[in-house]
């Protein structure tokens, strides 16, 4: 929904927390949830940890917005799933968030939010399809190599967001 962006992003942030830089984390150097390479394509050159550490909601909002929100076609999503498919665009990628909501909503998991998958969106039961998109992310995490490692914090991350989105819808 248009106006969800900043409520949607916040609620991120409290996920993403500040500056990691974990040794079994395939991300690297992350903060605010954007890692370093992320921050380096954004940005147009080499970043250090300094620069790193610096990064603030402020500077990372633009990011976020165009790279994840944008390309979920957040402003278009009902309220409560376009934070989620936000959430999940900046842990598993926006085609990878497009297409297990695809598999959610049973249309054809091609990555793209055209014309058909948009009015499944809106034929939806929004607490439904916010549910079973909600187990498909769990599947997909329980199936990363770095489960064990993660695990628990992404699936109550899971929990956390479904029951966020789910308030958004009221």
């Amino acid at each position: 929904m248009i106006d969800n962006f900043r409520e949607a992003l916040q609620a991120v942030l409290l996920h993403e927390g500040g500056f990691v830089n974990h040794p079994k984390d395939p991300g690297g150097m992350t903060n605010l949830g954007v890692t370093k390479k992320v921050w380096e394509e954004w940005v147009g050159h080499p970043v250090g940890e300094s620069e790193m550490r610096a990064l603030t909601p402020e500077t990372v909002a633009p990011m976020y917005r165009r790279k994840y929100w944008d390309a979920v076609k957040g402003d278009e999503l009902p309220s409560g799933l376009d934070y989620l498919m936000f959430d999940f665009a900046i842990n598993a990628g926006p085609g990878r968030a497009i297409r297990t909501m695809q598999k959610a909503i049973g249309t054809n998991p091609d990555g793209v939010i055209g014309p058909k998958t948009m009015q499944a969106l809106k034929d939806a039961d929004p607490t439904d399809l916010i549910a079973k998109f909600s187990v498909e992310k769990e599947l997909f995490y329980k199936a990363l190599p770095t489960f064990a490692t993660f695990g628990k914090g992404w699936l109550r991350r899971v929990d956390e967001a479904k029951s966020h989105a789910v308030t958004m819808l009221a």
